[in-house]
């Protein structure tokens, strides 16, 4: 994955996070509060900008870790998603996807603790 996608897909995942956020704020708040899933809503938003904005500077690296970028991606699709489904259908069998996208965001974290040095180099 090269750094211009790397960005790319930050800059996207970023405008979906405001986008769903804003959605949820004004067009959905009747059927969030009505679900009780006002709270749930608001966490995959925070999950999903703070993601994005790790993509983002992944994709400034000279040296990105394609791991990390795919673990910070499907972590975004697999927790955010499950709970933006979640949150409008009350389909509580999503709950068992939602610690996978737990597990890859670990994943790109851990990769950047454990290997940092690598990912400064040109």
């Amino acid at each position: 994955m090269n750094r211009s996608t790397v960005i790319r897909l930050g800059a996207c995942f970023g405008f979906l996070g405001v986008a769903l956020g804003a959605f949820g704020a004004h067009g959905l708040n009747d059927l969030l509060v009505t679900n009780e899933r006002t709270d749930t809503w608001e966490t995959a938003v925070l999950y999903n900008l703070v993601h994005a904005l790790a993509l983002l500077v992944l994709g400034l690296l000279p040296a990105p870790s394609r791991v990390a970028c795919f673990s910070f991606a499907g972590g975004t699709v697999l927790f955010s998603g499950s709970l933006y489904v979640l949150s409008l259908t009350n389909f509580t069998i999503l709950g068992m996807v939602t610690p996978l996208g737990g597990v890859a965001f670990l994943v790109g974290w851990g990769i950047l603790l454990f290997r940092a040095g690598e990912f400064s180099k040109g």
